[in-house]
């Protein structure tokens, strides 16, 4: 979830690759990531979360399906597109079934809008707006052509989305600044991954790895609460915490400062202890 401020976690579903069980795809466990995402929606509506908007990658916005789950739901979405979909435009009054790539080519260059994107490195992007609709919908939606350049033989990146969005609150500007916020999603993992240990775990069963990611997400929102608060920088810091590594290392500092102080107390508690494992301290 991304509220403008932070980006925290809600809850986690394991995914078990089909080659993990003994029956593969018709072992009775098994179940596709997209069916796991609708499942975490569910919890996440019955604990009274429900997001302003959906903001989804290609690999779910493919999935007629899952699109199909946050429909039923009422749940507003932007959701992205592989280049070889075929969806369904008007032309000239009747339906047209066309593929997302050859639907870009056939839109002029005139009418892609440049659109600036202030993200962790501001660029600046061209989008065009389509009504259309995938093969599986009955009723038009937006989609949209985001490229990195004004023409399309001179892009190297091209993004297709689509939304439920009302058309009349759908613009260009909006469009890709609302989608730009995913890139926070990515930013979690970043972090999590690379100062939480998330894939470090010493274990292999499932309640375990559970427990493993649960603990990581209690570490990552408790760093986050001290770091908008300013409850680390009170304390700890005289100079700003702008990111998670700033105010993990900060928190680590807190942490030895007070380990110290109390082992200058207890030393007598921490040798027995220590002699209760096995080691000998002197």
């Amino acid at each position: 979830m991304y509220d403008g401020r932070k980006s925290v976690p809600l809850d986690v579903e394991l995914y078990q690759h089909a080659s993990s069980l003994p029956e593969g795809k018709e072992d009775e466990e098994f179940e596709k990531k997209p069916e796991l995402a609708i499942k975490l929606i569910e919890r996440s509506l019955a604990r009274g979360y429900r997001p302003e908007i959906v903001l989804v990658d290609a690999g779910y916005g493919n999935n007629s399906t899952f699109l199909k789950a946050l429909e039923e739901r009422k749940l507003k979405y932007i959701a992205g597109g592989a280049k070889n979909r075929k969806v369904v435009i008007k032309e000239r009054e009747q339906e047209k079934k066309i593929r997302l790539d050859e639907l870009a080519k056939s839109i002029p260059s005139e009418e892609f809008k440049p659109v600036e994107l202030n993200v962790e490195k501001p660029k600046r992007v061209w989008v065009a707006l389509v009504k259309g609709r995938t093969l599986s919908q009955k009723e038009l939606r937006i989609l949209a052509i985001v490229m990195n350049a004004s023409c399309i033989s001179e892009a190297a990146n091209i993004d297709y989305l689509i939304t439920n969005v009302k058309e009349e609150k759908v613009t260009a500007e909006w469009l890709v600044l609302t989608y730009s916020k995913r890139n926070w999603v990515e930013v979690f993992y970043r972090e999590v991954k690379g100062w939480l240990g998330w894939r470090e775990a010493q274990v292999r069963d499932n309640l375990s790895l559970l427990r493993h990611l649960i603990l990581v997400f209690c570490a990552y929102t408790f760093i986050i609460y001290h770091k908008l608060t300013g409850g680390l920088r009170r304390q700890w810091a005289n100079r700003p915490l702008n990111t998670l590594a700033e105010a993990l290392s900060a928190f680590r500092a807190a942490l030895s400062f007070r380990f110290y102080n109390w082992l200058q107390e207890n030393w007598d508690v921490f040798t027995a202890y220590q002699e209760d494992l096995g080691w000998l301290w002197h």
